[in-house]
């Protein structure tokens, strides 16, 4: 099923919005009364408000880096730096009179330090000091996540109320009231900060953090889809420097960080609407027209133009202003922002929001410069579609139809996260298994480069949960938890699913990101600490702990390669193995027990002495039938 509506859309919010417009600042509001009186606009002296990066790093492959400087009347200032080394290589204006695009060529023999960026013209003079730092030298800084990580994605906002002191913020509206499901509730940094210890004990390798940048938007901005300052973390979540210390604190527990980027779109809050660099900076400005969402047409051979470009220029939603990458000051900044979030935060990764919506070709470049800088780094696209064939096209590696290359190690596996959950609750017929849509599309495993690379997944924060998926079924359930676990890729579990969080009521996104209990002084529940969970939900917790644990030192199953065989009836068994060891997973969706024959299974079991059982404890026997309890799964070490 092809994506149409993400979190980004609440419709209940959407009227609002509408309403409510774009955010324009005091100054753009002054200006536009005084003009309205018949008052004189004075003329704003020449100033410099702004320099983006805030500060650079010396060491990077690619030695020209790009200030954007926003200001007062920059556009026909002379820059120059006093700093041996640095050299002006280039200066880009926009249509705007405020910008200033200065390209620096840093000399790699430049020692880290500050220096003295000068502007002048009209008789003015303007400085800034500008900081360079030192790349970080250890591989390990920015290692990329893998098969042996197991990522728990969270939303900040929902998760845990770390410091009730930076809850509101009157500059950026959006009050927090934990009443409305699309409101802010108050998560923050400091929340997750504390809750490491429990994400570690869990068996969680590395975090996933919806986006936590500056949303200055009137309403729902807890989401924090719509950025509006590539540089700022947003206040109500904390400031950089305690998203860097997050990012250390969890790094030295052996948690890695991923990021979640957009490219393809900004908020209307962001402090560029009003004073926008180019005409071109965005698609459409003035008309605002929705995306189709009909991903097909960046693949298909008989397409049209118009329709690859109402895709792909097309606003996300009205509040969201799309982002045009083929403007190359724009597609300088943008990759620029990427390569400094992972250098200041030693990142373990970026998720990459709605891959295929930005520029493509842009996007095959963004994905380059990154894996040039970091090739040991791991990036990850979401492209929500059911076919593989569209995922494929995407991963490093493929060789495309039309030519087009990607440097994107990783990719989301939608399909087979919606094939898990069809084989979970469809009911076929006797001659016809439920676990064929999975193991169909497990079979498609030959589109794919790097297979073994994708993220797996059985929901996440866009989509129902998985315990409402399947009914609110216990068994199916564990059985979900287990595959996300032992199929090949790396595993993502999201907040509240070790302890069966779902959204009965309804497919709100609001109710699917519900708050965590226990991450608000005075909730009546706290999953941290085990405190007014009821009976199920504490043992899926144990069950979901034991599980991640002993994947956590399971390499069969983090690069061991994957076998799977045709389902019979409601049985399906698949292995993980290597030349060391195996990995045998049995899912029995019938309501009896069942004798499973083993001779079938000769070619993985030839050499094999016993098993484990890791879920259950003891031994199995495997010279002869394995009885299988109704509706479970086994999970088997196998012994040689």
């Amino acid at each position: 099923m092809t994506q149409t509506t993400t979190g980004r859309q609440q419709p209940a919010m959407q009227a609002r919005r509408e309403t409510l417009g774009a955010i324009r600042s005091p100054a753009v509001a002054m200006a536009a009364l005084l003009t309205f009186t018949g008052l004189p606009v004075l003329s704003q002296a020449q100033s410099i408000e702004r320099v983006e990066p805030p500060f650079w790093y010396q060491g990077y492959q690619h030695t020209e880096l790009q200030l954007m400087i926003y200001g007062s009347s920059l556009a026909g200032m002379t820059p120059t730096t006093d700093q041996e080394g640095i050299a002006i290589a280039r200066v880009e204006t926009g249509d705007s009179p405020n910008y200033l695009f200065v390209y620096l060529d840093i000399d790699p023999s430049v020692e880290p330090g500050e220096f003295e960026l000068t502007l002048a013209g009209d008789g003015a003079t303007l400085t800034h000091r500008y900081t360079l730092k030192a790349k970080n030298p250890d591989p390990d800084h920015a290692r990329g996540f893998s098969g042996a990580d197991t990522i728990y994605l969270i939303t900040p906002d929902r998760f845990a109320n770390g410091n009730p002191n930076n809850d509101n913020d009157p500059a950026l509206g959006d009050p927090v009231d934990r009443s409305e499901l699309c409101g802010r509730h108050g998560g923050d940094i400091e929340g997750i900060a504390q809750s490491l210890e429990y994400i570690d004990e869990m068996g969680f390798t590395a975090i996933w953090l919806n986006p936590v940048l500056e949303n200055r938007m009137p309403v729902c901005s807890y989401h924090g889809y719509s950025t509006t300052d590539f540089y700022a973390a947003d206040p109500r979540y904390g400031s950089n420097e305690e998203y860097v210390a997050l990012a250390e604190t969890a790094r030295a527990r052996g948690i890695g960080m991923i990021m979640d980027m957009i490219v393809n779109h900004v908020g209307t809050g962001h402090w560029w609407m009003d004073d926008l660099p180019t005409e071109d900076w965005l698609n459409f400005p003035e008309l605002r027209p929705i995306t189709t969402h009909i991903h097909a047409t960046i693949f298909d051979p008989n397409g049209s133009a118009y329709d690859r470009q109402a895709f792909s220029d097309g606003w996300f939603v009205d509040t969201m202003p799309d982002l045009n990458q083929r403007n190359p000051l724009l597609a300088d900044y943008l990759t620029q922002n990427a390569l400094w979030w992972i250098e200041t935060l030693g990142l373990t990764g970026i998720r990459m929001d709605t891959h295929p919506y930005p520029d493509k070709a842009y996007m095959a470049e963004w994905s380059r410069r990154v894996m040039e800088e970091y090739p040991d780094f791991t990036i990850v696209g979401e492209e929500w579609h059911s076919s593989p064939n569209f995922v494929a096209y995407w991963q490093r590696g493929k060789e495309n139809h039309d030519g087009y290359v990607s440097h994107m190690p990783s990719m989301m596996d939608f399909p087979v996260q919606a094939a898990i959950v069809e084989s979970l609750i469809e009911e076929k017929p006797d001659w016809l298994s439920s676990w064929m849509a999975l193991y169909e599309k497990l079979a498609h495993d030959f589109v794919y480069p790097s297979p073994q690379d994708l993220v797996i997944f059985p929901d996440n924060h866009d989509m129902s949960r998985i315990f409402t998926q399947v009914g609110e079924d216990q068994d199916l359930w564990r059985m979900a938890m287990v595959m996300a676990a032992t199929l090949r890729g790396t595993p993502q579990i999201y907040y509240g699913t070790e302890i069966l969080m779902a959204n009965r009521e309804s497919g709100d996104h609001g109710l699917i990101r519900s708050d965590f209990p226990g991450g608000w002084e005075g909730d009546e529940k706290n999953a941290f600490t085990g405190e007014g969970l009821s009976e199920d939900e504490l043992e899926a917790q144990a069950f979901l702990r034991q599980l991640l644990n002993w994947r956590r030192g399971a390499e069969v199953v983090h690069n061991g390669a994957f076998m799977q065989f045709a389902p019979i009836g409601e049985v399906y068994t698949y292995f993980r193995y290597n030349d060391s060891g195996a990995v045998m997973v049995v899912m029995n969706k019938n309501d009896t027990a069942i004798e499973l024959p083993m001779t079938r299974f000769e070619e993985r079991l030839d050499g094999a002495v016993g098993a484990v059982d890791v879920l259950g404890g003891g031994t199995v026997n495997l010279s002869g039938p394995m009885t299988l309890a109704p509706r479970s799964v086994r999970l088997l070490e196998i012994r040689y």
